[in-house]
């Protein structure tokens, strides 16, 4: 096991923990929980998707990107709840998931979920509606339903590994986070973006992305290598991040946040725009969000509480969480959720890109 760093991001080589033996895949755990306490940020090699799906994905995604403004629109899913189908330029503001009020993102993007085969089955069908909503797939390009679920399936697998190694490095028992994950409402999300003929350039304080934290366990992300990932430090203030070939970004959501009692950080990150006069600056990211059982009770892990420390977060149920988050954005209200402890990073929520 490596561990490399090109900027504040480090690099951690995972792939002891599949093929090495004790020692490895201890030294993986050890410098994943100090990432996880430093900044909640990290990229991951070796892992267990490869170059050709990574591929694709960016590929065909791009391909449906590209069709006419009028062919995607007919892919919008009305209910802001199903988290489903295309979302247009500045029809979301991210911003408003930490109650803060902001100027429309510039980004487009498109969801999909997880497809259930069993609707009969209970637990599904409590939240047919919306966490477990038909995926809507466009008919071209015409290999996007087939890469995205074989990408998602992927995202899913390696999700749960990092469940095993997140347990392992809290004092839990392996099984503990996967046990509350394995049925999640996951979502995955590509996003477009892309400055185009018709796009006015920004107001004052407009982001591609605003400021946010992700709501779930964690999110694994697949990037293009163009600049605009920006992430609060340990020092509070931005920093950029660029993704590097082969590798994947994982950061972690508000949930492990909760989970851990602010041990690990949930990391604030936003998306700037491009300078005024550098063309289209394509920027293309998928973000797989592993998310927790509806029902799974968030409490502050044992490991985490102490009489120096006591527990800061009241049980919730994850569901209800990842709702009021959610929908903070896509109503452009403030978010009525718990925030997890910003700390030092409160004061750059709201700073001006440069």
């Amino acid at each position: 096991m490596t561990t490399t760093h090109s900027d504040l991001v480090r690099t951690i080589d995972i792939s002891g923990w599949f093929g090495g033996d004790a020692e490895q895949r201890s030294a993986i755990v050890e410098a994943v929980d100090g990432e996880c306490r430093r900044i909640g940020f990290l990229r991951i090699s070796g892992h267990t998707i490869s170059a050709e799906l990574t591929n694709q994905m960016m590929a065909v995604t791009s391909a449906f990107f590209d069709l006419p403004e009028d062919e995607k629109r007919t892919y919008i899913v009305d209910d802001k709840a199903k988290n489903r189908g295309y979302a247009s330029y500045e029809s979301e503001a991210l911003a408003y998931s930490l109650g803060v009020d902001s100027p429309p993102d510039m980004f487009e993007a498109f969801n999909c979920g997880v497809e259930v085969h069993d609707h009969a089955n209970s637990y599904f069908a409590v939240e047919r509606h919306r966490m477990f909503a038909d995926n809507v797939w466009p008919p071209v390009p015409a290999d996007m339903r087939s890469t995205w679920l074989e990408y998602f399936v992927a995202c899913e697998a390696l999700g749960q590994e990092l469940m095993q190694i997140f347990a392992t490095a809290l004092g839990m028992p392996s099984h503990f986070l996967v046990a509350n994950t394995s049925k999640a409402p996951n979502v995955m999300r590509a996003n477009n973006y892309q400055r185009r003929g018709q796009h006015s350039d920004p107001a004052h304080g407009q982001m591609r992305m605003g400021a946010h934290t992700d709501y779930g366990t964690c999110t694994i992300l697949l990037a293009d290598p163009v600049p605009g990932l920006e992430i609060v430090g340990p020092d509070g203030a931005w920093h950029p991040v660029m993704p590097e070939p082969g590798t994947l970004l994982v950061n972690l959501g508000d949930l492990l946040a909760e989970w851990t009692n602010d041990r690990w950080r949930s990391t604030v990150h936003r998306v700037v725009p491009p300078p005024a006069g550098s063309g289209p600056s394509r920027r293309r990211s998928i973000a797989f969000f592993h998310e927790a059982d509806y029902d799974a009770l968030v409490t502050v892990m044992p490991t985490c509480v102490s009489e120096a420390h006591p527990a800061r977060y009241a049980p919730v149920t994850a569901g209800e969480h990842l709702m009021q988050k959610l929908m903070g954005p896509r109503t452009l209200q403030k978010s009525t959720a718990d925030l997890t402890g910003l700390g030092d990073r409160a004061a750059a929520i709201t700073a001006p890109a440069p």
